[in-house]
């Protein structure tokens, strides 16, 4: 599997010159590279397809100035893209997408990054288990992250990740991947779940029937808020340090679950675009952005190793907070409530597919 450059495709010019990565096609950094600017690419157009479509079902005669010969459009809700660079090496493409009509905010990055690591961040990979003997250690990391807030509660919030790193040790070069897919909804809809479950388990099962159940429970482990008992949202996919069972397969695994976005969680955007919500709704939605905004202040691994890195880019790295939240104190569901339904599942995660209840019945 081999990424192919599409420069008329992407949302700007990759961060690396086009002749270096077309001289080192085959070099795994270039084929990452390539990837997460495709992806970066047809999600951003996913999305403002859904725009573009609930603009043009708003109009109506009015907006149209016949007595000009000329007709007047909705303004279009289109990505701001912001493609820039850092002194000590690559850069990244910011593309956010800001008081749409289907998305409150929407924002996908991807960065290109190079230097050397901070001390912060070599310790905690330290501490996942990384033998890393250097004090100064170049690295190399390019990702691609998207957090997608929408306007309507009944449309869920979803985040992905999908990154390659490599650091120069004495050894030589240490590699890896990390990523993973997950959904969080306002209103708990099982069969929304389901689906999102459902595909990224098929995305997995292509190249190994044991990482989906390994994944979601890494998932849901990861995205736990300890202060408030309870998880980010219904979970997904998430893995770490992902070096078996060699590079090209490694990479051909996170492509699948990156190719998987669109498929998992646009048709979620059609079903639930135009559901009638009310105040009530809002007020919930946006406390639960609250939880959301905690998460990643005070826990997401990659948030802080974005803000320690040097010369950081803290607009982009803060990209994944939403445009509004709320915080209100000691509030409570009404029990028996929607709500409620939706507090019991992020405390007590659930097996969507029923993956264990299968193995025991097996055994």
């Amino acid at each position: 599997m081999k990424e192919i450059m599409q420069l008329k495709n992407y949302m700007a010019n990759p961060i690396t010159p086009v002749e270096q990565l077309e001289q080192n096609k085959d070099d795994m950094k270039t084929q990452m590279e390539l990837l997460i600017m495709r992806i970066q690419a047809e999600f951003c157009r996913a999305l403002e397809k859904e725009e573009d479509k609930a603009w043009e079902d708003e109009k109506s005669v009015e907006d149209y100035d016949f007595d000009n010969d000329v007709y007047m459009t909705w303004p279009e809700a289109k990505f701001t893209v912001d493609r820039w660079t850092r002194k000590e090496g690559g850069g990244g493409i910011t593309c956010v997408l800001q008081d749409g009509r289907v998305f409150e905010k929407a924002g996908v990055n991807i960065s290109v990054v190079s230097g050397k690591l901070p001390p912060a961040a070599i310790q905690q990979m330290r501490s996942r288990g990384k033998n890393l003997q250097n004090a100064e250690l170049p690295f190399f990391a390019a990702g691609v992250s998207a957090v997608i807030h929408p306007r309507n509660p009944m449309v869920p919030t979803i985040h992905f990740n999908y990154r390659y790193f490599e650091v120069q040790d004495k050894d030589g070069v240490q590699w890896w991947f990390g990523g993973g897919t997950d959904l969080t909804p306002y209103y708990l809809n099982e069969d929304d779940a389901l689906h999102f479950h459902l595909t990224l388990k098929h995305a997995c099962d292509d190249h190994d029937s044991s990482y989906y159940a390994r994944f979601k429970k890494w998932c849901d482990d990861y995205f736990y808020i300890p202060h408030r008992g309870e998880r980010r949202g219904v979970g997904g996919i998430f893995f770490d340090d992902l070096d078996t069972p060699n590079q090209q397969a490694a990479f051909a695994f996170v492509t699948s679950c990156a190719e998987a976005v669109i498929p998992s969680y646009v048709p979620l955007v059609k079903k639930h675009k135009d559901d009638a919500y009310g105040y009530h709704e809002r007020q919930w939605q946006l406390l639960r952005r609250g939880r959301y905004v905690e998460f990643n202040l005070i826990y997401d691994r990659g948030t802080k190793f974005g803000l320690h890195t040097p010369e950081a880019r803290y607009e982009s790295i803060l990209m994944s907070l939403p445009l509004n939240a709320k915080w209100e104190y000691m509030h409570q569901v009404q029990p028996n409530s929607e709500e409620e339904k939706l507090l019991k599942i992020l405390k007590e995660p659930k097996d969507w597919l029923q993956i264990e209840d299968k193995k025991r019945s097996n055994a």
